[in-house]
């Protein structure tokens, strides 16, 4: 049993010393050992040899001299042994839990690292993203449907970023579910600081991914390339709120050049927010009114829409069950955007003493959300809610 540990061990070390030779991307790194047959016959073979099957840099050409490659080898030796002391596994692009999905797009990662379970990253997932600078209706309706979705055994996919990324995570850890965050950094750096809390919630019942090693920072530049594993994963991409040249629609361009379905979700015609989705909509993306919308349309991978036994929001009681004639009333003149008291005063014809009555009560219900100025917004119980 020693032995095959030793072999695999030997293979990871390989591959990894590929991907850690500077200035060479995941497609230079592919094309050679498609070439050569496998990472070590790539270092096995001559500069000259290997030159001749693409162009390098100098840093990548002295990086295979044979002192460089030297210390390729011992440095993923150690990156090794820290992923381990940290429990993260290693995953080489021909190990067998390497996903299928992201393997067949045009420049797979050479190898992710994963804090969690590598399993997870066969499950059948959608991805959500958003913009960071959400608002709260793009946020609210990022997270019921990531619960929704997690319910029904759906893999919820992103990118563990403020705003509506850090929605959907949260939307799938409340539903018991299964949720990926795949970082554009270094799996021991946590970006954005803030969601120390989540990464420590998805790390323990879902899985945190990357692609580059450890101690890698989050520079920008790394983002886009990141997006390419989020869509890579998935079986589709939702959009929830995305300004015009946002790195949400930079995902969702990965997704059509990978074959993937694109959804957007629309919101106000006069929210900059929502503009990047509304282009996706013009540009052909599928309209997302309810999370069936994404399911019907992912049927055809072999998801389930409706299961035995599965909580759909679809069953969940008409929120107008649970109230009297004047709560009623008053529910009817709230929308999903903000309205201030007067506003509401003046369409439900009710007192101010009676509509700040009734708006408490309904808060208390949980059916209204309390904003900042003294603005009212229904609750979005679900993705597909109702007016």
């Amino acid at each position: 049993m020693s032995g095959i540990t030793e072999v695999i061990g030997k293979n990871l070390q390989s591959w990894l010393s590929l991907h850690l030779i500077p200035g060479m991307g995941p497609v230079t790194c592919n094309k050679l050992v498609a070439h050569f047959g496998s990472p070590g016959a790539v270092f096995s073979a001559s500069v000259f040899d290997i030159k001749a099957v693409c162009r390098l840099r100098r840093d990548s050409l002295d990086a295979l001299s044979d002192v460089g490659r030297k210390k390729l080898h011992e440095l993923a030796g150690k990156e090794i042994e820290q992923a381990a002391e940290q429990n993260i596994t290693i995953i080489a692009n021909n190990d067998p839990r390497y996903p299928p999905l992201l393997q067949n797009i045009h420049d797979p990662p050479i190898v992710l690292y994963v804090l969690g379970n590598p399993e997870l990253l066969n499950c059948r997932g959608v991805g959500i993203v958003g913009s960071r600078a959400a608002t709260h209706y793009g946020r609210s309706i990022a997270e019921q449907m990531a619960k929704s979705l997690a319910r029904q055994g759906i893999a919820i996919i992103s990118g563990m970023a403020l705003g509506i990324d850090t929605a959907a995570h949260m939307g799938a850890l409340a539903a018991a579910g299964r949720t990926i965050a795949v970082l554009g950094c270094g799996l021991d750096v946590i970006y954005p600081p803030s969601n120390h809390k989540l990464y420590r919630e998805i790390a323990s019942t879902g899985a945190v991914i990357s692609e580059y090693p450890l101690g890698t920072m989050p520079d920008n530049f790394r983002f886009p390339a990141r997006n390419r594993i989020i869509s890579g994963l998935s079986l589709g991409v939702v959009v929830v709120e995305a300004a015009n040249r946002s790195g949400s629609l930079i995902t969702a361009s990965h997704a059509l050049e990978q074959g993937r379905e694109v959804f957007a979700v629309p919101g106000r015609i006069d929210s900059v927010k929502s503009a990047g989705t509304h282009t996706l909509l013009q540009q052909g993306a599928k309209l997302v009114h309810s999370v069936n919308d994404i399911v019907e349309e992912l049927s055809y991978a072999g998801l389930q829409r409706y299961e035995e036994g599965t909580v759909h929001d679809d069953t969940e009681l008409d929120p107008f069950e649970q109230l009297n004639k004047e709560e009623a009333v008053l529910f009817k003149c709230l929308e999903v955007y903000p309205r201030t008291i007067d506003e509401i005063v003046r369409q439900s014809g009710l007192t101010p003493q009676k509509v700040n009555e009734l708006l408490l009560l309904l808060e208390l219900k949980g059916l209204v959300v309390s904003l900042p100025g003294k603005s009212y917004q229904r609750r979005t119980t679900s993705a597909n809610q109702s007016d």
